[in-house]
């Protein structure tokens, strides 16, 4: 193998031909980096949590990658991973995601030691969560809290502080990343089934549509009640009624249950954490309401 071609596998092992993943996990840290301050948040904190993000995504997809290691060459969708065909051996992806770790540590030094801590255990939900599709119901919801650990760290390095609000915001995301990652496991049912690993799609079985249509239900619902506790104006609101025509749309991606469209009603997700923070981002910058 030429050193452009294992360039190339480690850039397959860490996803960044995929960047869905790395956007579904920025969206909400962006959130509550304006959020926190009700207005611009400080450029070196923000682009230090977009070159996280992207660093603990990259860790992230190693170390599943090295769980998933017998599992991937049974999927349709994840057989020509590097692992699965061999272009990258299991030492080498625990080197990766743990040389991007060390680097997304490093890079959070600056800031205080609220944020730190809260890394650590960023950190370790991120390297624990893909074991637990062997023994979890709802792995969906574990990856949920990893994906939502960005919020609490982006207000504690903006304000030093962790704010009840953050709380409701998290549950918010929580039951989004239920919703979104359901559709994921609905593409990959049959394979899962067959392989023995545990996924909401297969937990909830016939009410997987149902459990998303109400995941989604309660997402908008809290945003919509975390607004009126943080003074929201109109374009906050406008935006969640744009994304109430979003999760509409995707219902009638899934509800069919056609694995292609589920995926595809996965990926759509992008345009609704982008929806969000383009409604936070305009109505702090009007401050129409308030």
């Amino acid at each position: 193998m030429t050193f452009k071609e294992k360039l190339f596998a480690y850039y397959q092992l860490i996803r960044l031909d995929k960047p869905i993943g790395i956007l579904l996990l920025l969206w909400p840290t962006l959130w509550a980096l304006w959020l926190a301050v009700d207005g611009w948040p400080d450029l070196m904190i923000l682009a230090i949590f977009v070159l996280g993000t992207v660093l603990m995504r990259s860790a992230g997809c190693a170390i599943n990658d090295f769980a998933d290691r017998h599992i991937d060459p049974h999927v349709a969708r994840t057989r020509q991973r590097p692992l699965a065909t061999g272009l990258v051996q299991p030492k080498e992806a625990l080197w990766v995601a743990a040389g991007l770790s060390l680097c997304a540590f490093l890079l959070i030094l600056p800031l205080n030691w609220l944020t730190i801590g809260l890394s650590v255990c960023a950190l370790l939900l991120a390297a624990s969560y893909p074991f637990t599709k062997r023994f979890f119901a709802m792995p969906q919801a574990y990856l949920g809290l990893a994906f939502s650990i960005g919020m609490p760290m982006a207000f504690a390095a903006q304000t030093n502080a962790v704010p009840p609000i953050v709380w409701l915001l998290m549950l918010a995301n929580l039951c989004w990343v239920i919703a979104y990652d359901t559709q994921y496991a609905m593409a990959d049912r049959e394979d899962d089934l067959k392989i023995g690993i545990k996924t909401s799609a297969i937990t909830l079985g016939r009410f997987d549509v149902a459990g998303i249509v109400l995941c989604h239900v309660a997402f908008v619902s809290i945003l919509v009640f975390a607004g009126g506790l943080l003074q929201r104006g109109i374009l906050y609101y406008a935006a969640l009624l744009v994304v109430l025509g979003l999760i509409i749309h995707q219902y009638h991606l899934v509800r069919e249950r056609e694995p292609a469209r589920c995926f595809q009603a996965f990926l759509h997700n992008n345009w609704i954490g982008a929806t969000v923070f383009i409604g936070i981002l305009l109505d702090t910058l009007s401050g129409i309401g308030r």
